[in-house]
C-alpha cells in the first residue's frame, strides 16, 4: 500500500498558485536535502492536469547535469489527473482522467512506496478533503502576497492535521511536515 506525499511552495498567507514568488528567496541547499528525501521514496509522481502541463517543459529535456532531480521526474511513471487529457507530452504519463477519488485509491493500493506531489493546488484541496494525503509537506516563505489562489479555500471544511517534524532554513523559509491527526 502506497503513501502519498505533497510538497507545497506557499506564501505566508497560502497563496501557490504562481511560485516565482520564491525567487527572491533563493534555494537554500537544506531545503533541497529535505526534497530529495521526500522524492527519494517515491514511486511515483501524481499531478493535476495544469502543473503537469507546466512541469512537460521545463523537465522533459533536463539532464542530471542540469538538475539532480531530472531523472526522479523523467524515468518516475507520472499520473495526470484531469477532466481534459493533457496537451503535453512527457515519457512515463498516464491519464487517469478527472478527479475520481476511488481511482487515486486504487493507484495507493497498487503503488508500493510513496506517491509524489509537487504543486496541484486544485488536486491537493480534493485529496486532502477525502482523508488521502499521507504526509503534507509545506514549505512556507516569508511574505504575505495578498493575492492569489490559496491552498486552503475559504469554505472548504475542517481539516485536522498532526505537525510531525519543522525544519527553518537560512533563508528563511519554514518547512513543516504534517500528517493527518490521530485519533
Amino acid at each position: 500500500m502506497g503513501t502519498i506525499a505533497v510538497h507545497e511552495f506557499v506564501s505566508l498567507d497560502g497563496s501557490y498558485e504562481d511560485p516565482s514568488f520564491t525567487v527572491e528567496f533563493g534555494f537554500d541547499p537544506q531545503m533541497g536535502e529535505t526534497l530529495a528525501a521526500i522524492t527519494g521514496a517515491a514511486r511515483a509522481i501524481l499531478l493535476g492536469r495544469n502543473t503537469f502541463e507546466m512541469f512537460a517543459p521545463a523537465w522533459s529535456t533536463r539532464t542530471v547535469e542540469d538538475d539532480p532531480g531530472a531523472p526522479f521526474f523523467n524515468e518516475t511513471t507520472k499520473y495526470v489527473v484531469g477532466a481534459q487529457a493533457p496537451r503535453a507530452e512527457w515519457a512515463n504519463s498516464v491519464s487517469l482522467g478527472a478527479y475520481d477519488p476511488g481511482k487515486i485509491r486504487e493507484l495507493k493500493a497498487d503503488t508500493d512506496g510513496t506517491i509524489y506531489i509537487s504543486g496541484s493546488g486544485t488536486l491537493v484541496r480534493a485529496l486532502l478533503a477525502e482523508g488521502l494525503v499521507d504526509d503534507l509537506h509545506l514549505f512556507v516563505y516569508p511574505v504575505v502576497l495578498g493575492k492569489g489562489a490559496k491552498l486552503f479555500a475559504d469554505g472548504a471544511g475542517t481539516t485536522t492535521l498532526e505537525l510531525r517534524a519543522h525544519d527553518v532554513y537560512a533563508n528563511g523559509v519554514v518547512h513543516l511536515d504534517y500528517g493527518p491527526a490521530r485519533s
